[in-house]
């Protein structure tokens, strides 16, 4: 077996929104996905999708989405992106029992891979604006923007809170951590999400939602303070899954 995680597909099978405008990488995108899925997960292993699943808005816009991934190998646990519009959180356990035993949507629950727990939560990133200087130093701040998104930070802590609280609760005490948004801005070394992640024990911190080159690098990448912290954006892996684990 093995554990592997992709993210930001942007299915539109029924929304017909094309990716294309977003560069040459995401030209027919979903056959890359379905080629590299196919060539690398097995159907014994697990797939988590970080988020940014289908630009429908509603279920019903989404059905052909869903049934793409569905096709995929593996077991498919889904975490929940900002454009995931269809994705009530309110709504999760009932979208579990509608696609049970086809996906799984992981949102104030867990899931488990060997002795890991698998916990998540969509996050949330104070993007700015800043306004910097042309040496890079900070010049001023929306602050009114901060605040909305300290109360949203505060709101995707607590529902991450419960993913470990459960597993904890079932006995795990091993955990790989999977967010949409990165776990900082681009002016952090640490948040409330890395601190979660350090004072839990996890291993991986898996994160996507970074689009573009000039992107890439706006989080942790790599070994930060005893965590791993791994990128798995489509464009950024090219489409081809990231091993997270065997």
């Amino acid at each position: 077996m093995a554990l592997f995680a992709l993210g930001d597909l942007h299915l539109s099978f029924q929304a017909n929104k094309p990716m294309d405008a977003f560069g040459a990488v995401w030209k027919r995108h979903e056959a890359k996905i379905e080629k590299y899925v196919n060539q690398l997960v097995r159907p014994e292993d697990t797939l988590v999708l970080t988020g940014d699943h289908s630009w429908g808005r509603r279920l019903s816009e989404c059905q052909e989405d869903l049934a793409f991934i569905e096709r995929l190998p593996g077991r498919k646990i889904l975490l929940r992106g900002n454009h995931d519009m269809f994705w009530d959180v309110g709504k999760t356990e009932r979208l579990n029992e509608a696609f049970a035993g086809r996906l799984f949507f992981l949102q104030n629950n867990f899931a488990v891979y060997q002795d890991y727990a698998l916990v998540g939560t969509k996050g949330f990133t104070f993007e700015g604006p800043f306004y910097l200087d042309r040496r890079g130093r900070i010049v001023d701040w929306d602050e009114t923007r901060e605040q909305q998104a300290k109360k949203l930070v505060a709101r995707e802590a607590e529902r991450l809170m419960q993913s470990f609280r459960q597993a904890e609760a079932a006995g795990y005490r091993k955990f790989i951590m999977f967010l949409h948004y990165p776990p900082t801005n681009v002016l952090e070394e640490r948040s409330v999400f890395t601190d979660m992640a350090e004072a839990h024990g996890v291993s991986v911190v898996v994160y996507s939602h970074c689009h573009g080159e000039r992107r890439f690098g706006d989080s942790l990448r790599g070994e930060h303070r005893g965590v791993q912290y791994r990128l798995v954006s489509g464009d950024y892996l090219r489409f081809k899954p990231e091993k997270i684990l065997e």
